[in-house]
């Protein structure tokens, strides 16, 4: 029997360069770099100013099927297509998301690719890393101080803390601080309110974060935060407080793109990590447009099902930031087909092709709606041994029936080389300008409306549903200014509707929208329908219980 390595023993056992050397290959001054250790760094922005006129490289989404159990691996076939497109000879890098601590000690364990495709120094990478997230967490949190000291110090902007809408956050699920109450001990502890923590992937100075072009535009977009209104309905804003200066200090480090390297030594920015279930899940605009401008193609990826990732990369990040991607890359296996095809978790090894047939309606669902994008899309089948070649070939014919092409990966096990033919076709696709982006939707639709787009469009649902107060909220959010805004859907992944347990391609189900977050800073709507949590809980093994330090002092558990 094969012996099958672990991704943590790969990633231990490969070369790393110099961070210096990567970023030499990119044309980046050494005294550009904020070194943290020999292997990852900070890109400073006085070297990122100076790349303002420079043209631009092509930009590949890749996105995947509604996820399962089975897995499916967008991160390691981001890296592993970027390996590809350099082994072929393009100068290309990846864009990727930084991992939250909430699922690395919780269902998922690492996020830093897999096999011989991953992005190093893995376990910082997942642990830490720069200290972006703290960061975050930090400049949310200062904010939620300031709103209850402004009150105990007599609340001379008249706030009402019953309409406090800010949050804490913290980069962990704990499922205990959804819902609580501060101020508590006496009238030196504060005011007593309801309030509760969302995780910081959720929280809208990570959307800020990752949508600001430049410290200038941080700081505009943390001023422009709702906290809350006054006891006569009047919004409050953070520049209210007087808090973007401070929290804008916070964040100016943590701003700075993080510079590592693939196995192969390939450039990697790995910066940001919005959730794509609650958030909108892509990396930072800043490490997207400075890797355009260093690579002539730049590879990256957006969370979850290109029906929540996808289209929040399409409708909010490359509308908000005037990106034009080039291609699309959508990432299925044939275990996951069959799944959402009905069959069981411990069947999913075995040859079925009625289930994998059934199950093939989720991957034509996810193509016709790039199609309306208008970015061309290509199918990456992340090959599996036990893929039948009858299994291959029924996915091929399903992606060409949809006039797609599909292309067998074998990047876990071979890197770069593993999706070579791949890597081909997407850089013909991106050079030919076939593409003709448009987002889904115009901005002057109204709120509801933008819902109903998406829902009926994408999700193939019939109708979206709300109470009064819903509606009412999003008429007054449109009188106050706020209707060109784009929606960020909170949904859950696992399937089309609302419904975890609907796989494959459901219609004619109901969309309900639950409640409405208004995100001024980061200048959209987030809409909650169904049953999803901003902050998430453990599973009844978390991840946590395994890791540990070994005798020589390494980590062990995260993969």
């Amino acid at each position: 029997m094969r012996s099958i390595p672990q991704d943590i023993d790969i990633a231990r056992s490969a070369p790393i360069r110099p961070i210096s050397h990567v970023a030499d290959r990119l044309g980046i001054p050494r005294d550009s770099l904020y070194q943290y250790g020999p292997s990852k760094a900070k890109v400073a922005f006085d070297f990122i100013d100076t790349l303002k006129d420079k043209p631009s490289g092509k930009l590949i989404l890749v996105t995947a099927i509604s996820p399962t159990a089975a897995g499916e691996g967008k991160t390691t076939l981001s890296v592993g297509l970027t390996d590809g497109l350099n082994q072929i000879g393009k100068n290309a890098m990846v864009c990727l998301r930084e991992p939250s601590l909430g699922p690395c000690f919780g269902m998922k364990g690492g996020a830093a690719g897999g096999g011989f495709a991953q992005v190093v120094p893995m376990e910082d990478i997942n642990l830490h890393f720069t200290g972006d997230f703290h960061a975050i967490g930090a400049a949310n949190n200062l904010l939620a101080a300031l709103i209850d000291n402004h009150v105990h110090w007599g609340n001379a902007l008249n706030i009402d803390l019953r309409r406090v809408t800010w949050r804490r956050a913290m980069d962990m699920n704990d499922r205990s601080l959804r819902s609580m109450v501060t101020g508590l001990g006496g009238a030196g502890d504060g005011t007593p309110r309801e309030t509760g923590f969302n995780i910081t992937v959720a929280s809208e100075v990570m959307a800020i974060f990752c949508l600001a072009e430049n410290l200038e535009d941080l700081h505009r977009r943390l001023g422009n935060i709702l906290i809350g209104y006054t006891f006569d309905k009047k919004p409050v804003f953070a520049r209210d407080l007087h808090a973007p200066g401070a929290m804008s200090v916070l964040l100016k480090d943590a701003l700075m793109p993080n510079l590592v390297q693939t196995l192969e030594g390939n450039p990697a920015f790995v910066h940001g990590g919005p959730f794509a279930n609650i958030a909108h899940g892509c990396n930072s605009v800043v490490a997207t447009k400075t890797a355009l401008k260093l690579a002539d193609y730049v590879v990256t990826e957006a969370g979850f099902g290109a029906d929540l990732g996808a289209e929040k990369f399409f409708d909010i990040k490359c509308r908000k930031a005037g990106l034009r991607p080039d291609a699309v890359v959508l990432l299925a296996t044939i275990r996951a087909l069959k799944a959402h095809g009905g069959a069981e978790l411990a069947d999913l090894e075995k040859p079925d092709l009625v289930a994998l047939k059934k199950g093939a309606a989720n991957l034509k669902r996810h193509l016709s709606n790039l199609k309306q994008f208008g970015v061309p899309a290509v199918v990456a089948i992340n090959r599996f041994d036990t893929d039948s070649a009858e299994e291959i070939q029924l996915v091929r014919d399903v992606a060409a029936e949809m006039g797609s092409q599909a292309f067998l990966c074998t990047h876990w096990s071979d890197g770069g080389a593993g999706t070579a033919e791949l890597a081909k076709a997407v850089a013909a696709i991106a050079d030919s300008g076939a593409a003709q982006y448009a987002p889904l939707y115009p901005d002057d639709m109204p709120l509801f409306e933008k819902v109903k787009t998406i829902a009926l469009k994408l999700y193939g649902a019939s109708e979206v549903i709300a109470d009064k107060k819903v509606r009412d909220e999003l008429h007054n959010y449109e009188k106050l200014g706020y209707g060109h805004f784009p929606v960020c859907i909170a949904k859950t992944p696992y399937s089309f509707s609302t419904d975890q347990s609907l796989k494959g391609a459901p219609s004619n189900h109901t969309v309900p929208i639950r409640e409405i977050r208004l995100a001024t800073g980061a200048e959209f709507l987030v809409v909650i329908c169904g049953e999803v949590m901003t902050m998430p809980g453990l599973p009844r093994i978390p991840a946590a219980n395994h890791i540990h330090i070994n005798e020589q002092g390494l980590v062990e558990g995260l993969f």
